[in-house]
């Protein structure tokens, strides 16, 4: 080890993060969305940046929709859709009642205690001494609560929620037996004990399953929609003629950063050095947004050619065609870092003739053919499509087990295994064959 104190001069290459770079690597990971607001926020801190509303033309299985400026817009556009709250849906019945100060003071109390989901959530203590109220009084007002609409409405548990709703339906006594005594059972799907214990038979059960069903989890769900989110193509793909496919940038739903003229007057005529300083500075921020906004643009549509290059079979046969491909793959073909490539197909989405679908879709893992002379493989995608069609298209009384859908596959040559058809099966939201077995 040198121990040797003194000066030396060494060079070495590193990347620096300048606010350039950061801004240009932030606005790349943007969605339209999140990169409209963030240049409505950067327009309101530098008084050069000026924006105007896009211009709208978005190609839709051959027809275009028109959005050229705020004029050619219907007025009712701008105004805004008032949805009620379950609070408000609750407190109109309570209006219909004849109901003392005290009594409608504690239903309301009992209403802000209700979940976005319409579920009780109470602190019982808390409650009864806030509103000086006795255990069977407490009861007395929920009652009073469930029994208002939606049926549901004010339940505290999954089991309470479904019995007041098949209370209110008058449904089978059956059914309303099996959600208040045998609800974990049921719900495990756990039949055959059930039948013993009821003295019914399974198909009875299946019946009775099927009107449970149609209860709804969340009451309170449908009075609280969350803002609407609209996706934004950042590219178009078609297919031209001989089979050629074509892709180009969508700047439709972008609002777009122009230079504000005003300020430039400004300092011709009022050559003040602080004020000169000033806007010389937001000048060069505002070259650099362009720069930026150049550059997210510039690596979107080399990413979307390379993903058009790699998937051509999906753009020319549909989602059957999807193949395995890598954030590393486009990577090494775009000469940049793979980190690059997933930040630019991040909350990013692309038209094509099979409709729109989030670029980072064409990247999946490949599952290799159990024909080795082929050396082919298969998109895990692909294998997902595969799994939801034999689900979709199996026998509900005999449903496809997951070693049974594993030999379908094989068969089809896909070399998978149980364990992973499971997993797949999880991501897609497909219960087990067990779950999913009905008995009529």
């Amino acid at each position: 080890m040198n121990l040797n104190t003194g000066l030396w001069q060494k060079q070495q290459m590193k990347i620096q993060m300048t606010q350039q770079l950061s801004q240009a690597i932030t606005i790349l990971q943007y969605s339209t969305m999140e990169l409209n607001a963030f240049l409505e926020s950067k327009a309101l801190e530098n008084p050069l940046i000026q924006l105007e509303d896009p211009v709208m033309d978005i190609p839709d299985q051959g027809e275009s929709y028109q959005y050229k400026g705020k004029e050619a817009n219907d007025f009712t556009e701008y105004l805004s859709v008032s949805k009620k709250t379950i609070e408000d849906h609750l407190f109109l019945q309570l209006d219909l009642k004849s109901l003392s100060k005290f009594d409608l003071k504690v239903m309301k109390d009992l209403m802000y205690c209700l979940d976005e989901n319409g579920y009780l959530q109470i602190e019982t203590e808390d409650f009864l001494s806030r509103n000086d109220l006795q255990m069977p009084q407490l009861e007395y007002y929920i009652n009073s609560l469930q029994e208002l609409e939606p049926a549901g409405i004010g339940a505290r548990s999954l089991q309470e929620c479904i019995s007041l709703q098949l209370r209110r339906k008058h449904s089978s006594e059956l059914a309303l037996k099996i959600v208040e005594e045998h609800f974990d059972d049921f719900a495990a799907k756990k039949w055959k004990g059930i039948t013993k214990e009821l003295n019914v038979d399974l198909k009875d059960i299946q019946k009775a399953a099927d009107l449970i069903q149609q209860c709804h989890p969340r009451p309170g769900a449908i009075y609280n929609d969350g803002p609407a989110h609209y996706i934004a193509p950042e590219l178009v793909v078609k297919i031209m003629d001989e089979k050629e496919v074509s892709v180009s940038l969508f700047d439709g739903t972008t609002v777009k950063v122009i230079y504000n003229d005003e300020y430039k007057d400004f300092l011709e005529h009022h050559p003040d050095k602080e004020v000169g300083s000033y806007l010389r500075e937001k000048d060069q921020e505002f070259q650099w947004l362009l720069q930026s906004l150049q550059q997210r643009k510039q690596t979107i549509l080399k990413v979307g050619k390379l993903i058009v290059e790699k998937q051509r079979s999906f753009f020319l046969e549909g989602p059957a065609g999807l193949q395995p491909l890598t954030l590393k793959e486009v990577a090494e073909e775009a000469g940049v870092h793979e980190s690059t490539i997933s930040r630019a197909v991040k909350g990013k989405y692309m038209q094509t003739p099979y409709g729109i679908f989030e670029m980072k879709y064409f990247f999946s893992a490949a599952i290799k053919s159990v024909h080795s002379e082929d050396g082919g493989a298969a998109s895990s995608t692909s294998i997902k499509n595969e799994i939801q069609r034999l689900v979709d298209e199996e026998d509900k009384k005999k449903p496809l087990s997951d070693q049974k859908i594993v030999n379908m596959l094989i068969d089809k040559g896909y070399d998978v295994s149980r364990r992973t058809i499971a997993k797949y099966r999880d991501q897609l939201g497909i219960s087990s064959s067990t779950m999913r077995k009905r008995y009529e």
